[in-house]
């Protein structure tokens, strides 16, 4: 199972990545970023057929875990670092939107 960021091969498109997730046959978006790092990465759902026949990889990776929980695809990957992440279907400003973004381990107490 992998992640996968593709370029957009369409010009004219204002999001320069494809983000293809392996859910329900396969899962497209557009978006601003590739793998979001430490800010939001703004995404587009677009139909499975928008992924290229011969894309242009930028980034693979393999996934532990990529499972729907309501309004969020929690997304975890196979590595030590930068691994969970959470994309995320959401309104702004009255119109539908979907977002991923990083979750940052939480902090730990200090040691006395």
């Amino acid at each position: 199972m992998e992640l996968l960021i593709a370029r957009n091969p369409d010009p004219d498109s204002r999001l320069p990545f494809l983000l293809w997730l392996p859910l329900a046959g396969g899962m497209v978006f557009r978006t601003s970023g590739t793998w979001p790092r430490t800010s939001a990465v703004y995404c587009y759902p677009v139909p499975a057929g928008e992924w290229p026949e011969a894309p242009e990889i930028v980034e693979r990776a393999s996934l532990r875990s990529c499972v729907r929980r309501g309004a969020a695809i929690d997304v975890v990957l196979d590595r030590g670092r930068e691994n969970r992440s959470q994309i995320v279907f959401t309104k702004a400003r009255g119109r539908d939107a979907v977002f991923g973004s990083h979750r940052a381990p939480a902090n730990r107490p200090a040691r006395t």
